[in-house]
């Protein structure tokens, strides 16, 4: 593997707890995919091959992380809950770790995915539940049809603006302001923000 000396001053400067576990990560990485070139990236190591990041480690005051580019797509369900940077949780010690022969294989996985070219999957995103608007919302549109049609005109996205910045008062008397202010602006058929709007 194609090394970098700032590797070894960032290992030099960790506790001392930390510097037998990044050494060896670092040496389990070189083995698993010695065609992985050593890089600092956001000041802390990483391990790139073909320009793209493989996996990276990090050293804190009382624990160490590693983890990888493509998350669970290399580590399936082997990784422990998330308490820190990374898939592997708080590494205190070599014994947090997987057995070296699994985190190996996942190395190596990781390496045939960039290699691949596949990209990983973006994360489906759910649609969010219609918005209800407050009782005194709804009576304050129920009194100006104007308001109500506008309203009702907008997008889910535009009504929950509405809603939410009614809601997210926290005195009544700013609430009561908001709702007098919203039902102006629906009647002139304007947006919430309608004056930081382009036009």
């Amino acid at each position: 593997m194609k090394s970098d000396p700032r590797i070894d001053a960032y290992i030099d400067r960790a506790a001392p707890f930390a510097r037998p576990v990044l050494a060896h990560l670092r040496d389990l990485v070189g083995k698993s995919c010695p065609e992985a070139e050593e890089t600092i990236k956001w000041g802390f190591p990483h391990f790139v091959l073909g320009g793209a990041i493989l996996c990276s480690m990090a050293a804190f005051k009382a624990h160490v992380a590693f983890g990888f580019w493509q998350n669970r797509r290399v580590t399936g369900e082997q990784a422990p809950e998330k308490d820190a940077m990374g898939q592997f949780g708080r590494i205190a010690a070599i014994a947090d770790l997987p057995d070296p022969a699994l985190l190996g294989d996942m190395i190596a996985r990781a390496a045939r995915l960039i290699e691949s070219g596949e990209k990983a999957p973006r994360p489906l995103k759910h649609a969010r539940p219609p918005v209800e608007p407050p009782a005194d919302l709804i009576a304050a549109l129920g009194a100006s049809p104007r308001a109500a049609a506008t309203f009702e005109g907008f997008p889910p996205g535009q009504r929950r603006e509405y809603v939410d910045w009614i809601t997210g008062a926290k005195r009544e008397e700013t609430r009561r302001k908001r709702l007098d202010t919203t039902i102006a602006q629906l009647e002139e058929g304007k947006r919430l923000n309608w004056k930081y709007e382009r036009g």
